[in-house]
């Protein structure tokens, strides 16, 4: 990361690991909105493409606030979509299991 975009290396971990768990309990919110939260939508795997939706929509968001995805590595890639799943998991689950209907 270059120091001419403004972003610090600290600022640039706190604003992905940020958009990664706004974007995981999003896209866990819209699969239950989506999908559904019956036991029987759980099995579904529609909620997955979701999550890949949001995995992707991601970066376009990283470049209107100023973090150069051009020096994301396959270690950066990764987290973001670790990072996602996890909170979409813990979310989608909490929904699913919680017989809350949206």
């Amino acid at each position: 990361m270059s120091e001419d975009s403004g972003i610090s290396g600290h600022a640039r971990s706190v604003v992905v690991t940020t958009i990664c768990a706004l974007a995981g309990i999003a896209a866990g919110v819209v699969s239950a909105v989506y999908v559904g939260t019956d036991p029987v939508d759980a099995a579904s795997t529609t909620g997955v493409l979701v999550l890949g939706a949001f995995v992707l929509a991601q970066y376009p968001i990283y470049r209107v606030v100023g973090v150069d995805i051009a020096d994301f590595g396959v270690k950066d890639n990764l987290y973001v979509a670790f990072m996602t799943f996890t909170l979409w998991f813990i979310s989608y689950t909490v929904l699913l299991t919680s017989a809350v209907t949206l």
